[in-house]
């Protein structure tokens, strides 16, 4: 059963002499699609090396290679399924396929694609077998990974109205190191943020530039920041893109904003309404598509912008409203402040600011929707404003809101955009929990991307799915207007009552080396197990630690989970080093939601500090 692997190796073999050095062996790895972390691997190698002679030979390679990849649960688990305990035949795979992963459609066609796709050895394809190595590849693949895979590509209605998806949203977007001392990056973007803010100030020779007011960030020019925007907005999603521009510029250094923002985005800015008309409700992401809005805060925070990409130019409308170029028929009062969404081509822009009572004429021009308007309670917005406004309160107030008023807070975000932004003590670019905020259904909830931890994992795992678009469905009961929910209240949730989430932590595979520590010094890993969500589904339960052993640790523990409204459910999944003396060093996770979670024996790919994927290591689970 081992040909397949000696096959390899002679293929490899270039100079056939029938060795290879660890250079070459981690070379004939990555030829076989087979991932491994160095230091475990050294270390096999030097095992497998009997002779000492500073390489393998054929059969030294096969008990290297099958050292590597052997796992002992995944073998037992196989012995289960297969009668004679050296393959799975297509019957046996389905069987498994069905029982344990829970497939239901097409598992025939399933079994198939699996042997085709997996199975290493030809003779085994050719006879539609699956032997142990083929079920071990399935097993760590995306196939068999916890990530339901049709959930990785865009799966939810986009048609719906801007105010009924949660919005990938980033604060003082353009930096990406620590704000204080920062430099730009397009970081936000490729991670498929779709909601960015800006701070214009008066610059040098007239033009306006960006940085934090109070802070010693480095002023960037503002016609670089929106070079950055139009080369990036687009690469990871072609959903719109909402400016948020907190406008501290003269009237002057407005109209150089403004056509600075022309000029560069061109048809990418969306400059009218999606139709033409007064905006009576927000378009959907689908409609605004590859389109930027702006948007402009304008009296403390406030309104937005939106980009689009190549979508052809709408001619302005005419002024509707009070005011000689406004687009809509509101009181003079509300005039005043002159803030609106305006859609030029996939890019909506949204202005905010503090120096001008109004933008210049050329920069309202560039707002349609999302016109900023402060917050002044659930009631006077019913009465008084309109869909296509926003409003920006800070964690705190929105917290008093949540403890207050929660059912009146989602109800109110049924029908408008409420962005959400730090608290000005967090100089230190900290993040709260975007959690609570997305319980109520706050669409834009602002966190600094540049700061790993928790929150960033929670927004990286909320919006890993869906095609990484930067827009998620909020889930029915927050979409309706006249809903009872309340995240806090048990007594509005509707349903059939908690859903029971059972996690068998079974393994480890590979896990790294925690960052900094001495040379040949190994972990104790434990596995901790997170529910974000509804106060009353917040939970975490962890394992027992394993003494030495980052290879391949051995936990088979089961936690158990009640979640009530797993519609809101995120699962976190951390690994740590145990320390007794201090605190846990942390060595990887993985989050997503609860809704993308794929039932059985599955793989959990971790993920670094800060996002990035550390293959081979892994978790094996049964859920």
């Amino acid at each position: 059963s081992h040909t397949w692997i000696r096959d390899w190796f002679q293929k490899a073999d270039k100079n056939k002499d029938g060795r290879m050095n660890f250079k070459e062996v981690q070379r004939l790895l990555k030829m076989m699609n087979i991932d491994m972390n160095e230091d475990h691997a050294l270390r096999l190698f030097q095992a497998a090396d009997k002779s000492e002679s500073g390489t393998l030979e054929g059969e030294e390679f096969v008990l290297f290679y099958k050292a590597l990849t052997q796992r002992e649960e995944v073998l037992s688990l196989f012995q289960d399924f297969s009668e004679d305990g050296k393959k799975l035949t297509l019957l046996e795979l389905v069987d498994f396929l069905q029982q344990e992963q829970l497939e239901d459609e097409g598992t025939e066609e399933l079994a198939m694609e699996l042997i085709d796709k997996y199975e290493p050895s030809e003779t085994a394809r050719a006879r539609h077998v699956l032997s142990a190595d083929g079920f071990l590849m399935y097993l760590c693949s995306s196939e068999g990974s916890i990530f339901n895979p049709r959930h990785r590509a865009l799966w939810q209605d986009m048609s719906q109205p801007l105010c009924h998806y949660f919005i990938s949203s980033s604060h003082n977007t353009y930096l990406i190191e620590d704000q204080i001392r920062g430099q730009p990056r397009a970081a936000a973007l490729k991670r498929g943020c779709r909601c960015l803010e800006v701070d214009c100030w008066d610059g040098p020779n007239g033009e306006p530039v960006v940085y934090h007011g109070h802070t010693f960030t480095s002023k960037i020019p503002f016609r670089e920041v929106v070079s950055t925007l139009g080369k990036y907005a687009f690469k990871t999603s072609d959903y719109p893109v909402i400016l948020s521009l907190e406008n501290h510029c003269s009237m002057e250094q407005q109209e150089v904003l403004a056509q600075q923002l022309k000029t560069i985005l061109g048809e990418q800015l969306l400059t009218t309404t999606t139709d033409g008309h007064v905006p009576t409700q927000l378009p959907s992401p689908e409609v605004g598509r590859e389109c930027s809005c702006a948007e402009h805060h304008s009296m403390g925070r406030g309104d937005i912008p939106v980009l689009r990409e190549g979508a052809g130019t709408v001619g302005a409308s005419p002024g509707r409203g009070d005011s000689p170029f406004c687009p809509w028929p509101c009181q003079p009062s509300l005039c005043t402040a002159s803030l609106w969404w305006h859609h030029v081509g996939g890019l909506l822009l949204a202005l905010a600011g503090s120096t001008a009572p109004a933008p210049a004429q050329a920069l309202s021009e560039c707002l349609v929707y999302c016109r900023s308007v402060p917050f002044q309670g659930f009631q006077e917005a019913r009465s008084h404003s309109r869909p296509s406004e926003i409003s920006s309160l800070s964690e705190a107030k929105a917290r008093k809101l949540i403890r207050d008023a929660g059912n009146e807070f989602v109800r109110h975000n049924a029908w408008q955009l409420t962005r959400i932004y730090p608290s000005g003590m967090r100089t230190d670019s900290s993040n709260y929990s975007p959690q609570e905020m997305w319980n109520v259904g706050c669409q834009i909830v602002a966190l600094n991307f540049q700061t790993a931890g928790t929150e960033m994992d929670l927004c990286d795992g909320l919006f890993s799915q869906n095609g990484c678009c930067g827009y998620v469905l909020k889930p029915p009961f927050m979409r309706d207007e006249e809903t009872l929910f309340n995240p806090s209240d048990p007594g509005s949730w509707e349903g059939p009552g908690p859903i029971t989430l059972t996690i068998q932590v079974i393994s480890g595979q590979q896990l790294p080396k925690v960052a900094n520590s001495k040379d040949g010094a190994v972990i104790d890993p434990l596995v901790r197990v997170e529910i974000h969500g509804v106060p009353a589904d917040q939970a975490r339960q962890e394992t027992k630690y394993i003494e030495n052993n980052g290879f391949n640790p051995r936990w088979d523990e089961t936690l158990q989970f009640q979640l009530h409204v797993p519609e809101l459910a995120l699962v976190r999944f951390v690994v740590e080093d145990y320390d007794k003396t201090s605190r846990n060093d942390f060595v990887g996770q993985f989050t997503l939601a609860f809704a993308n979670i794929k039932p059985g024996y599955r793989h959990i790919h971790l993920l670094s500090k800060d996002g990035t994927s550390i293959p081979p290591s892994s978790l094996f689970v049964h859920i």
